[in-house]
């Protein structure tokens, strides 16, 4: 067979990249797209190569309007991430009028079962914080029990407030913003509830919806958003998501663990540009470490997929 070669065929046939290039150059950046701008596949390429029997995440970009979905609805132990709608709740009740940060709360280590109301102590051992704990028969402040909350993750501080805000109102905020599918059932370690499968859930969606409203000072008010976020900024464990960002950036976010469940929700700030919300949830790995690697490894691709698209328009 005889093929015509007409003044383009040493192009086409020497150099195929050239038109390639010619092509890239040609079409508009919105069609042109690296694997930078569509992290998904990186994501998932992460996920084949760990021992996690599943990962959800969501992200949403408040600068580009981008959203990334997987696995989003799917159900997980929420562990300390739902400290983070007991936090929203208070400051709800806040500007309600039925609580100030001033208010001292009683501290003690005795609560009630949603069972049978039977009573039911935390073990200090089991804590990531003791502090508190040296406070029974006192009192502390509600700002106070909120920043222990959130950036020790006190388990004896979650329970404190969540017996005064009561799990009801919780839910019923989170119904009220989108948050459908997330539970806010009761208090840390509840074992009876936790025998019958009464349990604190959540989805990577809502999380993210949560998280969203925060960022766009849009929780309970601005000035109940700006608190909720500068309290998130001090939070201690960040192994997850800051892990995978550079020493710039600043993450306002709220971790849970739980035996073979670590996540981690957060808001990212990046200099000169509005932040994005990213949630990452991980079920199935028993090794701590091995699970920080994932999560952290997760949020550089969603970082290089957010800085890679927004210099390529």
């Amino acid at each position: 067979m005889t093929i015509e070669r007409g003044p383009w065929s040493p192009l086409l046939y020497a150099a195929p990249r050239v038109l390639v290039l010619i092509a890239a150059t040609l079409l508009p950046c919105s069609i042109v797209r690296s694997e930078q701008d569509d992290p998904k596949q990186k994501i998932q390429e992460i996920v084949r190569k760990s021992d996690v029997e599943l990962v959800a995440v969501a992200y949403f970009d408040l600068a580009s309007g981008r959203e990334l979905l997987i696995n989003a609805e799917a159900s997980f132990h929420a562990a300390s991430t739902m400290k983070v709608p007991v936090m929203m709740e208070v400051f709800r009740q806040i500007g309600e009028g039925k609580l100030s940060l001033d208010e001292q709360i009683a501290v003690k280590n005795d609560f009630l079962s949603i069972v049978d109301q039977t009573h039911y102590s935390l073990s200090p051992d089991d804590d990531s914080d003791q502090s508190l704990y040296k406070k029974a028969g006192q009192t502390d402040s509600v700002r106070n029990l909120i920043h222990l909350m959130i950036t020790v993750s006190s388990n004896l501080a979650t329970n404190l407030l969540i017996e005064r805000v009561t799990p009801a109102r919780v839910m019923e905020l989170m119904h009220n913003i989108g948050a459908n599918q997330i539970q806010v059932l009761r208090g840390v370690e509840d074992g009876k509830a936790f025998q019958r499968g009464l349990n604190n859930t959540t989805t990577a969606r809502d999380l993210m919806i949560i998280l969203r409203r925060i960022a766009e000072k849009r929780a309970v008010s601005a000035q109940a958003s700006d608190e909720m976020i500068k309290v998130m900024l001090e939070q201690r464990f960040n192994e997850g998501i800051p892990a995978g960002l550079p020493a710039s950036a600043r993450v306002a976010h709220k971790t849970g663990s739980i035996t073979k469940a670590n996540h981690d929700a957060g808001i990212v700030y990046l200099s000169g540009r509005r932040p994005y919300v990213l949630v990452v949830l991980t079920k199935g790995i028993a090794d701590e470490n091995k699970a920080h690697k994932l999560i952290s490894d997760i949020s550089r691709a969603i970082y290089e997929s957010t800085v890679g698209a927004a210099n390529s328009h």
